[in-house]
């Protein structure tokens, strides 16, 4: 277990939150993490991408000119490949890019991301993100008090509420919000700094180490409290 600094929504600290370093602080698998992004990124490929063969493309019934006697090449097609608006060879085809993962490469591999973010200094953690009102003005008032409104970042919450979703809308090429309970390590790779609200942390270790293994950590947690 680790102490933390804690930020209000102001941008002055207001004391730690107890983190996990199994979760937090454990070695970095480098290489997981790379396979794990791939996979997500190629899961999220639609696939749909299609060229036409020379079997596909119209037209071409009928040969272009005599075998023989006009001093040209010889042709049997208008849809031969070397034709212009002819069949493509060896084109793209509709196909699946999906990769299965194993929920333990998962959980690896985001322990990993958040590992990474806390060794990169990249990691900051915000007591609450409760808003008054759902305006942009506002939540884009917090990044800018904790500095991270110049760089892309990605906020952890333990529930999106509605005035925090329709608040995020027009940041979310700088300022993704998403739930604890949804977010993987593609989307904390992909961000430079992350930004996670203290009633999140549980949620994450959970799915991190697994239920019965953050059962027995939160267990501890307040035997030390």
């Amino acid at each position: 277990m680790a102490d933390v600094t804690l930020y209000e929504k102001d941008g002055k600290i207001n004391g730690a939150v107890t983190v996990n370093d199994d979760v937090f602080g454990a070695p970095v698998n480098e290489r997981l993490l790379s396979l794990v992004v791939t996979a997500y990124g190629g899961n999220a490929r639609v696939g749909t991408h299609d060229t036409k063969t020379r079997g596909e493309v119209r037209g071409g019934g009928r040969k272009p000119w005599k075998q023989k006697g006009t001093g040209r090449a010889r042709h049997g097609s208008r849809r031969s490949p070397i034709w212009r608006g002819g069949g493509t060879v060896f084109g793209p085809h509709p196909r699946s890019y999906r990769t299965h993962l194993s929920d333990d490469m998962k959980r690896s591999a985001l322990i990993s991301a958040l590992s990474l973010k806390n060794r990169e200094n990249n990691l900051m953690f915000l007591k609450e993100a409760n808003l008054k009102e759902p305006k942009t003005k506002e939540l884009a008032s917090i990044a800018s008090a904790l500095q991270l409104d110049h760089c892309r970042t990605l906020f952890i919450v333990s529930s999106m509420e509605d005035k925090l979703k329709r608040a995020s809308r027009n940041l979310r090429a700088t300022f993704s919000v998403r739930p604890a309970s949804d977010v993987n390590a593609y989307h904390i790779v992909r961000r430079k700094k992350l930004l996670i609200e203290k009633d999140a942390v549980p949620i994450l270790e959970r799915r991190a180490l697994g239920e019965a293994a953050a059962a027995a950590r939160d267990q501890v947690r307040v035997q030390v409290t």
